[in-house]
């Protein structure tokens, strides 16, 4: 949700704005009507455990090694002959 307000508002009612952000709302700030400023929340950062971690460097190294399937090397021109 957006909210538009006065730089007035904004200066006068700051805490109750970033709360808003805090909450997820997008706060429009204008002047004489314009909009000069937005606040919005930032982007959060998703933090790893260790374990998580770990587990995604296993899966890192083993999609690099790659999966034996069992099947022969396949040309690209026996691939175009069938």
């Amino acid at each position: 949700m957006e909210q538009r307000i006065s730089l007035r508002e904004a200066n006068q009612h700051l805490a109750r704005y970033i709360k808003a952000v805090e909450a997820g709302e997008e706060v429009i700030i204008t002047r004489r009507g314009q909009p000069v400023a937005r606040l919005m929340p930032l982007p959060r950062e998703r933090v790893l455990s260790e374990e998580q971690q770990a587990a995604r460097e296993r899966t890192r190294m083993r999609m690099q090694q790659g999966y034996a399937l069992g099947g022969k090397p396949v040309s690209r021109d026996t691939l175009h002959e069938q």
